[in-house]
């Protein structure tokens, strides 16, 4: 009887030694599910179209390691009169939560990541984890691409009216799209809320490479793991 508790008591011990069955303090940090593309694909807001920004996505997160999900722009697109149907940023990404590459928690959920969120200049980092350049920066890069209201829905889009995706991120000329601010910030003294919204903040000049950054951007999303 002596022997078998000596011998259980040696079988704890080493299970304790090489962590089975006990706690360390050291838990694993979240896997990154969210960032900020270090760069644009290189046409402004033309993206090749949702499938070109999920594509983007995704090859900077596998270069990051993360290649394993499936990521997808948070990018919407307008509805267009009479058989084009609006597709919604938020209906892309999946019900989260999501973690930016620190393991900082961004949003449990939708609702959460449309409301009070984590994102800030300091939090909304890139796929290799590096500070996205913000107001006070040279130069300012906080427009963020979304084409999406507060909510994370698509903008209606009308005849004669503004297109707010760049032309469905398939145009540089003759289109403009909404961004938000990553920092929370405005090129002002800040008066209007909504240049506090990190994915509806204001409209760009145009959708070129070279007009993007006019307004303070730089053909950058955000990307998102829906698994």
């Amino acid at each position: 009887m002596k022997r078998t508790r000596i011998a259980t008591a040696t079988v704890l011990a080493s299970l304790a030694v090489v962590g089975v069955g006990c706690t360390t303090g050291m838990e694993a940090q979240p896997s990154m599910s969210f960032f900020v593309t270090s760069v644009g694909p290189g046409n402004g807001g033309n993206l090749g179209g949702l499938a070109g920004a999920d594509a983007h996505c995704q090859k900077l997160a596998a270069a990051a390691g993360a290649g394993s999900r499936t990521w997808r722009a948070y990018l919407s697109t307008n509805y267009i009169p009479p058989s084009t149907a609006a597709i919604h940023a938020r209906d892309r990404i999946g019900k989260g939560p999501w973690f930016n590459a620190k393991g900082v928690l961004i949003a449990n959920d939708l609702a959460q990541l449309h409301g009070t969120n984590n994102l800030s200049k300091q939090t909304a980092l890139t796929e290799k984890g590096t500070v996205v350049n913000g107001r006070g920066d040279t130069p300012n890069q906080h427009d963020i691409l979304t084409g999406s209201r507060p909510d994370g829905t698509a903008y209606p889009g009308f005849p004669g009216q503004p297109n707010m995706t760049c032309g469905e991120w398939t145009r540089e000329a003759n289109a403009f799209a909404m961004v938000g601010h990553h920092d929370r910030l405005q090129n002002t003294p800040i008066t209007d809320p909504w240049a506090e919204s990190w994915n509806s903040s204001h409209l760009t000049v145009s959708c070129s490479k070279e007009d993007l950054p006019k307004s303070g951007g730089a053909g950058l999303f955000y990307c998102f793991a829906a698994n």
